[in-house]
């Protein structure tokens, strides 16, 4: 679904805010990528003048970093275009699959290779962090990291959610949160991320 553009249309000179989301994770079946899916979803259905564009993490799938391999080779163009992809962007939404209590191997060695072209990775963007996960703490640990480490490498974090037993609360087939209170609160923290200048 990379490169999908949702909301109405517009002239080109018509302002419009770009939403970039994407899951931290590159399963498959990942959970958060389904719950960052229904985020933007909400986004485009409640604000006419938002363009949205969500992307897979594993298209931008590198060698592990490894210093020697930087000094040898230079950094992946993947990189480069991943970063391309977050200065394109007015705002940001991530949702953070949690291995262990920190990021997914995949995302932190995008990450690793990302830092190598400069530190302000998040390019000064606003930012809405999401996570999810099957137990009762929804990758709060994960959330909790990543929410004290985006300002120091160039992020604007305006709110975070974790979302609990996500087969509980996560509707699946209709892909949407059933969780009523749940539902609410990413409304509201979605009305926040949206509220940003652009």
């Amino acid at each position: 679904m990379e490169g999908l553009r949702r909301g109405n249309p517009r002239h080109l000179s018509e302002k419009f805010m770009r939403i970039l989301a994407f899951a931290a994770s590159n399963s498959s079946t990942s959970i958060n990528r389904q719950l960052v899916d229904y985020a933007a979803q909400i986004a485009a259905e409640t604000q006419a003048d938002v363009e949205i564009e969500t992307l897979d993490i594993h298209d931008y799938e590198m060698p592990l970093y490894q210093s020697d391999r930087e000094a040898a080779d230079g950094i992946p163009q993947r990189a480069h275009d991943f970063l391309a992809r977050i200065g394109e962007a007015d705002v940001l939404i991530i949702s953070f699959a949690e291995h262990n209590g920190a990021y997914t191997a995949a995302f932190k060695n995008l990450f690793d290779w990302c830092s190598r072209v400069g530190r302000e990775v998040w390019q000064g963007k606003p930012m809405l962090l999401l996570a999810t996960s099957p137990g009762g703490r929804g990758g709060q640990s994960v959330l909790e990291f990543a929410s004290s480490a985006a300002p120091r490498f160039g992020g604007d974090v305006v709110a975070s959610l974790a979302v609990p037993s996500f087969h509980e609360n996560f509707d699946m087939s209709a892909g949407r949160l059933s969780d009523a209170e749940l539902d609410k609160a990413l409304r509201s923290k979605i009305a926040q991320l949206l509220d940003q200048p652009c």
